[in-house]
């Protein structure tokens, strides 16, 4: 995996210390910058019931960890990290039977451009623009059950790429998967997307 160690900011290193040494505002501030991506990550990977839990336990894990950060990866990516990794646990926990993500290696990598789209699949949108779809409600309601019963790796790689904006590099280091394997899971999960709203716009003809 490629390394993406950065050279940390002045104003994130002293945040740390800061961190570090206990002070409130500290970790006001770094709850209110992180906590609503991280509890999105959480949905994503381990569903609504769970995601509490979750981001709960990544805080305690991060304090506990955070004399022993080395900065070599932004605050927020080794934040992400965290709630990943306890998510993707807590999948295990509760469903010890069924893998994270069945079946997503059986797509050669060399299929997918960069940023996860398929050389060889490529779909043509309907007329409708993107505003127009998310205006139509019934349309949101099927999209959104659509994006529930993805994979748990699927939901997390789509909502950090397409929803954060996170960038492929760091999506690798939060998820702990390679470059060519996160692009496979959004092509399948962007995939299932597109299929739903294709069926539906099919039905309303």
């Amino acid at each position: 995996m490629k390394n993406i160690f950065r050279t940390k900011q002045p104003d994130e290193k002293v945040l740390i210390k800061r961190l570090i040494n206990g002070e409130a505002d500290a970790f006001e501030q770094v709850v209110a910058d992180y906590h609503n991506i991280m509890l999105s990550i959480a949905r994503a990977i381990v569903g609504e019931a769970f995601a509490d839990e979750v981001v709960q336990d990544a805080w305690i894990s991060a304090i506990k960890a955070l004399p022993k950060f080395e900065g070599r990866s932004t605050l927020k990516t080794w934040l992400l990290h965290i709630v990943s990794n306890g998510a993707k646990s807590r999948v295990r926990r509760e469903n010890r039977h069924s893998s994270l993500d069945e079946g997503w290696e059986s797509i050669p990598a060399d299929k997918f451009d960069n940023i996860g789209h398929r050389y060889d699949d490529i779909y043509a949108w309907d007329n409708e623009t993107p505003e127009a779809i998310l205006a139509n409600e019934q349309l949101q309601s099927i999209i959104e059950k659509s994006f529930q019963q993805l994979p748990a790796q699927q939901r997390a790689a789509l909502t950090l790429y397409d929803m954060e904006g996170i960038k492929m590099e760091e999506i690798c280091n939060i998820l702990d998967v390679s470059a060519s394997n996160v692009r496979v899971l959004l092509h399948r999960a962007r995939t299932t997307l597109h299929h739903s709203i294709e069926q539906y716009q099919d039905n309303e003809k």
